[in-house]
């Protein structure tokens, strides 16, 4: 009876410390069970102290099936930054991203007042905004209102681009930084279908789709640099749409391509996605098209703060 003891005390005392540390004990460990039948089935998931009882080596030389890396990486959840209490840590983490947010816009906002250029000073907001923002997903929680609550940083945004356009409230530095001619109605387009493309990334797929990842860095870091490289070295157009040229098209598909790279890397280190040949290959493949539709003249009269993110969402639905 004493050795018994000796060997049940341990696990049950192992199984209390799992539940205080809220660590999760995998259910589905055996065959084809979906629930454990005995208490071994936990012991090899825990760490039970050695003995000298022939019947404590007994559960410990048992063995379960492993659980499918995939799945466990996927499925298990992710530990919260600021707070034990998810909501209260997706409300942190609203708080630091807007703040991250208003920093960029304050910063291009006072590069505008300083006469840089505003169509490079421009680029500079498209491209860092949209970057920064995805950079501040994983400080939210795995629950759904993680998603709803980042939403919100350029849901607010969409709202404001339309106070501005309308005309409702006046803002001459937003106008300078994000228009291409000082005309607070331009807010209206390209700056609209931009913080509605974000809204929607982080909603619709967030930080687990690479479809997400496509679509912003095609948006941000493609299309800002194509514009950038495009002014400067663009001599060679491209001989259907005299507008654009060879090395802004080049430029957004290498910029859009490494974008999303870097972030398949940031995002699988904290187990959003797992980094593969086959994805960076997806995202190539995007990032041409995106490139090739923007060079098209119907991303001149639309804007193509419109047709290269629903390229990048449409190209990323068929080869995701």
């Amino acid at each position: 009876m004493s050795g018994n003891l000796r060997t049940i005390i341990p696990v049950v005392s192992s199984v209390f410390d799992l539940i205080r540390l809220r660590k999760p004990i995998p259910l589905f460990v055996g065959p084809n069970l979906n629930y454990p039948t005995s208490l071994s089935h936990y012991t090899a998931l825990i760490s039970i102290p050695t003995t000298t009882s022939t019947s404590s080596s007994s559960f410990t030389s048992l063995t379960t099936k492993p659980l499918n890396p995939r799945r466990r990486l996927m499925s298990s959840p992710a530990a919260t930054m600021f707070h034990d209490n998810p909501l209260v840590n997706d409300i942190c983490a609203t708080a630091v991203s807007g703040a991250v947010a208003l920093f960029f816009l304050r910063l291009w906002q006072e590069t505008a007042k300083r006469g840089l250029e505003q169509k490079l000073n421009r680029k500079l907001v498209h491209i860092s905004i949209g970057l920064a923002f995805m950079l501040c997903w994983p400080l939210f929680s795995p629950e759904y209102y993680g998603a709803l609550l980042a939403a919100l940083i350029p849901g607010v945004n969409i709202i404001r681009m339309l106070l501005l356009g309308l005309g409702i409230t006046k803002d001459d530095a937003t106008v300078k930084s994000m228009s291409r001619f000082g005309d607070h109605r331009e807010l209206l387009k390209g700056p609209l279908y931009y913080a509605i493309t974000m809204t929607l990334a982080s909603i619709i797929y967030w930080r687990t789709s690479p479809v997400s990842i496509a679509v912003i860095c095609n948006l941000c870091a493609g299309d800002g640099v194509a514009d950038i490289i495009g002014r400067r070295f663009g001599r060679q157009k491209i001989p259907y749409n005299k507008n654009k040229s060879l090395a802004g098209s080049f430029a957004m598909a290498s910029a859009g391509f490494l974008a999303s790279i870097g972030y398949m890397f940031y995002f699988s280190s904290f187990g959003f996605v797992q980094k593969s040949w086959e994805m960076g290959f997806g995202f190539l493949v995007i990032s041409l098209a995106s490139a090739l539709v923007e060079s098209l003249p119907i991303s001149t009269e639309l804007d193509d703060n419109l047709t290269v993110p629903l390229t990048s969402m449409l190209v990323g639905c068929l080869v995701f």
